[in-house]
C-alpha cells in the first residue's frame, strides 16, 4: 500500500509546524501567566503543552513515513535525514514529558485550586519547556536543510557536532534481542487493559453507573490510567522504530494512532471540566458529559479494535 508513505511528507510539512510554533506559544503563555500570577492563563498554556504533547506522536511518525518517501532521492542526504529523525525522537521524548507534567499539573489542581504556581510541577513543565523549545530549534534547523540543501549542505551541517544514531541503535536493540519483542507487547497489553480499564471506570460513573459514588472518587484513578497510557505510548514507539517501514504502509495503523490521539484528548474533558467533576453521590451527569462518555468508550475501544488487526495487515499491500 503506497498511500501512506507518498503522503508522507505533506502530511509531516502540515503536522510539525504545530508543536514547532506551538511550544513558542504555550512557553510565553506560562511565563507570562507565572509572571501575572493569573490561574486562568497557566491552566490555558498546560492544557496547550498538554495538546501538543499528544499531536507529537503523529507528527513524529508521520516524519518516519516521510523519510521512506524521500530517502534515496537525488539531492537528498540520508545522513541529514537520519540525524533529523534522531533529533526528533529526543525533542518528541522532552515534549512528551511536559506533555505529562502539564496533565498532572492539572489533575492536581483540579483537586487542590490552591496550588502554588511555584509548585514542584510548575518548575518541572517550566524546565522541561525550555529543553523542548531548544532541542525543537535543532530539529527544525536540521530538517529544514533536507529539502533545501541551497541554505546550507549536509556536511556543513552535520559538521556542527550533530550526532546521529540513537535511531538505529533502538531499532537494532530490538530486532537484535529475542526476548525484546515479546516482553514490550506483554507490557502494551497490561498498559491498554490499564489505561482503557480507568477510562471504562470514570466513563461508566458519568453514563450512571455507580451513581452513589461521587466523582472525584473516580477522578483520583486517572494518573493510573495515564500510567497505563504512558506503557502503550513507550512500548508502541518501540515497535515502531524496529520496523517503521511496515507500520507507515498499514492501512490500519494511520486510524489507530488518530483514534488514540483523539481518545486522549477527550479525556482532558474528565479532568479539568465542571459537568463530570461536580457530581456527588447520587447525581446525574448533564448530556453533554453523558456524550463525550460514550464517545470515549467508543473511540478507546477503536483502539483497541485496530491495535488487534494490525498483525493481520502484513505490509499493507
Amino acid at each position: 500500500m503506497e498511500f501512506i508513505p507518498s503522503s508522507g511528507p505533506h502530511l509531516h510539512i502540515l503536522l510539525n509546524h504545530f508543536p514547532s510554533v506551538g511550544v513558542v506559544v504555550a512557553l510565553g503563555l506560562f511565563l507570562a501567566a507565572l509572571y501575572l500570577k493569573n490561574t486562568t492563563l497557566q491552566r490555558t498554556s498546560l492544557v496547550l503543552f498538554l495538546l501538543l504533547g499528544l499531536l507529537a506522536l503523529p507528527t513524529y511518525i508521520s516524519g518516519a513515513a516521510a523519510r521512506w518517501a524521500i530517502e534515496g532521492t537525488i539531492d537528498i542526504s540520508s545522513d541529514l535525514i537520519g540525524a533529523h529523525q534522531d533529533a526528533a525522537l529526543l525533542a518528541f521524548i522532552f515534549l512528551g514529558i511536559t506533555g505529562c507534567l502539564s496533565w498532572l499539573a492539572l489533575w492536581q489542581y483540579r483537586r487542590t485550586p490552591g496550588l502554588s504556581d511555584r509548585s514542584v510541577l510548575s518548575v518541572l513543565v517550566l524546565g522541561f519547556g525550555i529543553i523542548t523549545l531548544l532541542l525543537m530549534t535543532q530539529v527544525g534547523n536540521i530538517g529544514g536543510h533536507i529539502n533545501h540543501p541551497e541554505i546550507g549542505s549536509a556536511e556543513e551541517v552535520l559538521s556542527a557536532g550533530i550526532e546521529s544514531g540513537q535511531t538505529s541503535l533502538v531499532e537494532a536493540s530490538v530486532l537484535n534481542n529475542p526476548w525484546a519483542w515479546p516482553a514490550m507487547e506483554a507490557a502494551h497489553f497490561i498498559g491498554m487493559a490499564l489505561g482503557f480499564g480507568v477510562v471504562l471506570l470514570v466513563a461508566l460513573r458519568v453514563l450512571g453507573l455507580a451513581r452513589n459514588i461521587p466523582f472525584a472518587a473516580f477522578h483520583r484513578l486517572l494518573p493510573l490510567g495515564l500510567l497505563g497510557f504512558l506503557v502503550n505510548v513507550v512500548t508502541g514507539m518501540f515497535f515502531f522504530i524496529a520496523d517503521s517501514g511496515r507500520y507507515v504502509a498499514m492501512d490500519g495503523f494511520p486510524p489507530k494512532i488518530i483514534l488514540l490521539t483523539i481518545g486522549a484528548v477527550a479525556i482532558i474533558y474528565f479532568t479539568i471540566f465542571d459537568d463530570a467533576w461536580d457530581l456527588g453521590g447520587g447525581d446525574d451527569a448533564p448530556v453533554k458529559a453523558k456524550v463525550m462518555a460514550g464517545l470515549t468508550i467508543l473511540l478507546w475501544s477503536g483502539v483497541i479494535v485496530f491495535g488487534r488487526l494490525l498483525p493481520y495487515y502484513g505490509d499493507g499491500g
